[in-house]
């Protein structure tokens, strides 16, 4: 007999369908995260499914399915962003630090079993559920892939070599570096379940995610340097094994749990935090001893390079002339009334297009005009595009793939042409005041972003002013934008800074319904002067050159050395920048640099 697949078109039949799935498996509820099983922050489009299920399309989010609720839990990045994507009547909204998913479970539905799929949360995001007191049931199957019945076919673009004139180092010998990191750890192997550690480690990349040049898939490395991959076959050219070595075996994705199996007896590196929970439950049924410890490539990718780090300042230094056009063009275009946010992104798009090994955009670019501006993780559609007007607000933040680099940088504009309201420069004046003493701090070695985070907020503070959102994250070479371990946070995260690391600095101030004001620099950390006692410092090195508005500058608040840092780098800017402009844009460019004193 034929059963009917399930058609579930509308959100209020798809929620339906899952219940009555969750029904059959015995279980009370379900997790919906918006991750894939690599646990990145961007999936392909046949892994988005808290998406499909709710209508939210932020990069960061959990769904809770019950019987007679749902609820989607978020972080202030996309507050609005999601009341504006999802249905009240299905769906309650919660912030996911205020209120985390576990507590609102225990307080909603205590004693209820919540089911999951084990390869799309990770043991230590399990545990926190489990540790509050939650019974957590692993299901064989997701639900919803059954009910997702025109899923899109998962991607298989090419996995293509990254040349070491980019990467700086063999990939054989990152490999040798690691695993004698490992057995030195008295480990036999690791999971690498990254795909941007995997790509980094045998030093190439590929096309299966639209704004990280990655080829999905997971390795295993062991301590002897040899490596297993586990990609589709049909990704790998003969060329690509060839430059993979003998040191790589190639498997099919289906046999990683057989060879997960065949470690048992074996001592097996695990990231509790950045692999799915389904890796570590395999290996302990197999025998296995799983080590928990950090993904092995993770610190050694953060910290760039002599080769990364140069190709890093090529990066930036071409993606300014991009982004001095744009700047440059929406100073005429802006106050004209022609352009939408989308228009505008389109345009920044297209000159960066111009630009020689433009490999793509970093991610989705932010362009928030006026009340857009203050939905921190805004993404223009077709349905909220709306023009870009004269004596507003107009916020852009976007980046650029290169062979050499990544780049991220955004820019708050005031589109003229009458004066902007002093209220509005004092805000922005004191986000730039934050952004400087960042990117101008001197610090000792061992300082964590948790740290150094409150000294972009300082000003704001001041003011009685802040922002929700962290003030840096770290980014990749030629990778993902937001790149781990360090970041700059009030949210713990201990790892200390260290030379090579590429991190953003953006501080912001956002009024909901009227305006959105970040300032983003990439910074990187390098070894600074000694301290009298000999005690080892760091310092930042600012990437970025584009210049911050000028219009929407109070120079007077600024301390002197605040203004003497912000000259100079306006300086730097124009001298690094307008030789390779027209000369209507090298005009612009001058005046928006000329010094304030």
């Amino acid at each position: 007999m034929n059963v009917p697949e399930p058609v579930c078109s509308s959100r209020t039949s798809r929620l339906a369908g899952l219940r009555a799935a969750l029904g059959v498996a015995g279980v009370d509820g379900f997790l919906v995260p918006r991750s894939d099983e690599y646990l990145g922050e961007y999936v392909p489009p046949s892994s988005e499914r808290l998406a499909w299920l709710s209508g939210f399309t932020g990069s960061a989010g959990m769904a809770i399915v019950l019987g007679d609720r749902a609820a989607l839990f978020t972080d202030g990045r996309y507050t609005l962003q999601a009341e504006a994507e999802t249905d009240p009547a299905l769906w309650e909204r919660h912030h996911i630090q205020e209120d985390p998913p576990e507590t609102w479970l225990v307080r909603t539905a205590p004693g209820a079993r919540i089911g999951y799929d084990p390869m799309l949360i990770s043991e230590a995001a399990l545990h926190r559920f489990e540790a509050a007191g939650v019974t957590m049931v692993s299901l064989p199957a997701n639900p919803i892939d059954a009910l997702w019945n025109d899923r899109p076919a998962p991607p298989r673009a090419p996995c293509v070599a990254h040349p070491v004139t980019y990467a700086g180092e063999e990939s054989a010998a990152k490999r040798a570096r690691l695993g004698a990191a490992l057995a030195q750890a008295g480990e036999d192997a690791a999971v690498i379940s990254d795909p941007t550690s995997v790509n980094w480690l045998l030093n190439v990349r590929g096309g299966d995610l639209e704004f990280i040049p990655v080829a999905l898939g997971f390795a295993i490395l062991f301590k002897d340097a040899s490596v297993q991959l586990f990609m589709a076959e049909e990704k790998l050219s003969p060329e690509t094994r060839t430059w993979l070595g003998p040191g790589v075996s190639i498997a099919p994705p289906a046999s990683l749990a057989a060879s997960l199996a065949r470690l048992g007896g074996q001592r097996v590196r695990v990231d509790p935090s950045e692999t799915s929970s389904w890796f570590a439950a395999t290996l302990r049924a197999a025998g296995a001893t799983v080590s928990e410890g950090a993904d092995p490539c993770l610190l050694a990718k953060a910290c760039k390079n002599a080769t990364e780090q140069e190709g890093a300042r090529a990066a930036h230094r071409r993606d300014a002339v991009a982004v001095a056009r744009f700047l440059a063009w929406l100073s005429r275009a802006g106050c004209a009334g022609g352009e939408t946010e989308s228009s505008a992104a389109a345009r920044l798009l297209s000159f960066r297009r111009a630009l020689d090994g433009f490999a793509g955009e970093s991610f989705p670019a932010i362009s928030g005009a006026g009340e857009h501006g203050a939905i921190i993780h805004y993404r223009v559609s077709p349905a909220s595009d709306r023009p870009i007007r004269a004596n507003e607000v107009y916020l852009i933040d976007s980046g650029a793939q290169f062979p050499e680099g990544t780049t991220d940088i955004t820019r708050t504009i005031w589109t003229g042409p009458e004066a902007p309201p002093r209220a509005l420069c004092e805000c922005f004046t004191r986000v730039l005041a934050g952004n400087i003493a960042l990117a101008t701090l001197r610090f000792p070695r061992g300082v964590a972003g948790v740290h150094i985070d409150a000294i972009a907020r300082r000003a704001l503070w001041e003011a009685g002013l802040d922002y929700d959102h962290g003030t840096g994250h770290g980014v990749g070479s030629f990778l993902s934008v937001h790149e781990g371990p360090a970041r700059i946070s009030r949210q713990a995260s201990p790892v200390p800074l260290q030379p090579g690391m590429i991190l953003s600095d953006e501080p912001g101030y956002y009024r909901p319904g009227a305006y959105g004001i970040r300032l983003e620099n990439l910074l990187m950390v390098q070894p600074a002067p000694d301290g009298d006692s000999g005690k080892k410092f760091l310092a930042f090195e600012t990437l970025t050159l584009a210049p911050f508005a000028r219009r929407l500058i109070l120079p007077t608040l600024l301390d002197p050395a605040a203004r003497a840092w912000l000259d100079a780098y306006h300086a730097s800017v124009r001298e690094t920048v307008s030789p390779m402009l027209s000369a209507e844009d090298r005009a612009w460019l001058e005046a928006e640099t000329a010094p304030f004193h």
